[in-house]
């Protein structure tokens, strides 16, 4: 895997297409990979060494490092590639697989490359899948720009090897049981990347107009830039009625609160981080937050509440279960399931109101009861 980053990667591309100046704004910034991204690349290493000992003729056991949650996500990614590396052999006995595999689009993209984590090779088609670990923004494939720049990679190395004219790209995030595929031929992405050159060479010079959107949810940029500020507070200052708020002002804004709230949250964080590290904000200052009391040793106040005539039962709670999400992280999903399944309910959430884009079903008003929604995180034991 390449150590350094393109400018111009696959996987930023939805972001850099769109808004083209966020290519070198974001190569100028330093990366600051979270607990979600070292998980991920974890994970990444995980199904790697599992693919290679597949390929050996080996079998991988699961590493006692390793929680049930990622071993189960790494197992699901693996075996759909083990399925397609199987059915490929069958169908192509010269059938060529690589495993996290450097890709190089540079023929379409300036010094464009990424890495695919399975590549397959095979006289009648080309595939890259692509392991998504992460679970909070379901990926689809379909449109998808990193694939399909992904798989000009592929053509790039392998398209004048091989007589496949299809190309099948396959994303899979097995923590929400996504699994979603797109097919295309050589000749319709040649004409798709034709499309994009205006957009490409604006990026990769840094110039052209910025666009804001939802594709600024993972800019390094976006605390600063005034164009995703205008466009998360555009109607809610200038443009309202200055006395009562229109059916569709109102619908506009809760339709856009969770991109607004997310972006606040961001700014927020990166005002105090700059206070920090020195930096003095013109009418803000830094402050103790509000301070929790804690037990430093709770055997002792245990001894000399109880040499004071309290009863243990009165001081010492009763044992409680970890909540689901940290116990199904230890066990993993599908296996917590099969042993503790029975045990479980799901009461219906609470309503929301979400864009018409939301996946899930409108449910029925008429139906709805305050009793009938259980917030309750605690489980006793």
């Amino acid at each position: 895997m390449p150590d350094r980053h393109a400018i111009l990667s696959a996987s930023s591309s939805k972001r850099w297409l769109l808004c083209p100046p966020s290519a070198r704004l974001n190569a100028a910034l330093p990366d600051k990979a979270g607990e979600a991204a070292a998980e991920g690349t974890r994970a990444h290493a995980l199904a790697e060494q599992r693919l290679h000992a597949f390929l050996d003729g080996k079998k991988m056991e699961k590493p006692e490092s390793v929680e049930g949650e990622m071993w189960e996500a790494v197992t699901a990614y693996t075996d759909i590639c083990i399925e397609k590396i199987t059915a490929a052999r069958k169908a192509s006995p010269d059938a060529q697989v690589y495993v996290e595999h450097p890709l190089d689009y540079s023929e379409w993209v300036p010094e464009g490359f990424g890495t695919g984590d399975m590549v397959l090779i095979s006289d009648d088609s080309l595939e890259v899948v692509d392991f998504k670990y992460g679970k909070g923004v379901r990926v689809e494939a379909e449109g998808n720009t990193q694939m399909r720049f992904y798989a000009l990679g592929m053509v790039h190395e392998f398209g004048y090897l091989f007589n496949a004219d299809r190309i099948r790209m396959t994303i899979v995030q097995p923590r929400i049981d996504n699994i979603a595929t797109s097919e295309t031929t050589v000749k319709d992405l040649l004409a798709w990347v034709a499309t994009k050159k205006k957009a490409i060479h604006e990026a990769w010079e840094g110039i052209g107009e910025r666009h804001a959107g939802e594709h600024c949810q993972f800019c390094k940029a976006r605390a600063t830039c005034k164009t995703l500020a205008e466009y998360e507070l555009h109607g809610v200052r200038e443009d309202l009625d200055p006395q009562t708020l229109s059916e569709a002002e109102i619908a506009d804004i809760v339709s856009r609160a969770g991109s607004i709230k997310k972006w606040l949250t961001h700014l927020e964080e990166y005002a105090l981080q700059e206070a920090l590290d020195g930096k003095v904000w013109d009418g803000l200052k830094v402050v103790a937050g509000r301070s929790i009391r804690k037990i430093t040793d709770a055997d002792k106040v245990l001894e000399t509440l109880e040499k004071s005539g309290y009863a243990e039962g009165d001081l010492v709670k009763p044992r409680e279960l970890q909540t689901l999400t940290a116990l199904e992280k230890l066990v993993g999903k599908k296996k917590f399931q099969e042993l503790c399944g029975g045990f479980l309910d799901r009461p219906p959430g609470k309503p929301t109101l979400v864009p018409l884009s939301d996946k899930r079903e409108p449910i029925a008003i008429s139906s709805v009861e305050d009793k009938d929604f259980d917030d309750s995180l605690i489980i006793p034991f």
